[in-house]
């Protein structure tokens, strides 16, 4: 299961935008693009102008950074997107937010995406009551997701419980604490959302 797994804070850098993906390391004085918010490697004084492709291809790298996808992977969803009815770009984001990682990062079973990728992975979670080993799985709105009995017995557990009560949760998901479970309600809406990038733009660099 391919995924990029180079030093996650060169991405923000070279993109030039802060896309918190490590978790409450990019809220700390730690981070990596506020101690330096400039690209990597060598500096030029000269300033180059950016094409109107290179804008739409910037906005792309930006969206396959934010949810950890590859190109041939992100490219399907938006085959996916474009066929469903609707706008493609905010299908396209519907269809990354309801991806099985970035859920448990919105239930607050991870501080990141990534950290959700690897809790899915190590067999930790479970869909409507089976484990569920693919971050890349798209819910539907009723999934429940939960812990397998591995899961609540590992150490990591017991931290994400006891952090469970200060986190937030998107309105268009739903959490039983009592029972660690979460919930889909519907799907989300755009401005909920609050991605970083166009999808719009997404999809105007793949139509062209």
């Amino acid at each position: 299961m391919a995924h990029y797994t180079g030093p996650v804070c060169r991405l923000c850098r070279r993109l030039g935008d802060k896309l918190y993906l490590k978790g409450e390391k990019c809220f700390s004085p730690k981070c990596a693009f506020e101690r330096r918010p400039f690209a990597p490697g060598q500096r030029s004084m000269r300033r180059r102008k950016v094409s109107d492709r290179g804008l739409q291809l910037r906005e792309k790298q930006r969206g396959r950074a934010t949810y950890g996808v590859l190109e041939r992977q992100f490219r399907r969803y938006y085959a996916e997107a474009v066929r469903r009815q609707g706008v493609s770009g905010d299908n396209l984001l519907r269809i990354l937010e309801m991806r099985l990682d970035n859920l448990a990062y919105r239930l607050g079973f991870a501080d990141s995406r990534a950290q959700g990728r690897q809790v899915v992975l190590h067999g930790h979670i479970t869909v409507n009551g089976r484990k569920a080993s693919t971050p890349s799985h798209v819910l539907k709105v009723g999934d429940v997701i939960g812990w397998t009995s591995r899961g609540q017995r590992s150490q990591y557990f017991e931290i994400v419980k006891e952090q469970m009560a200060s986190k937030s949760v998107p309105s268009w998901l739903s959490v039983d604490l009592e029972n660690m479970m979460g919930r889909v309600m519907a799907l989300p809406e755009i401005e909920e959302i609050g991605a970083k990038f166009s999808p719009a733009t997404i999809v105007e660099y793949y139509s062209r």
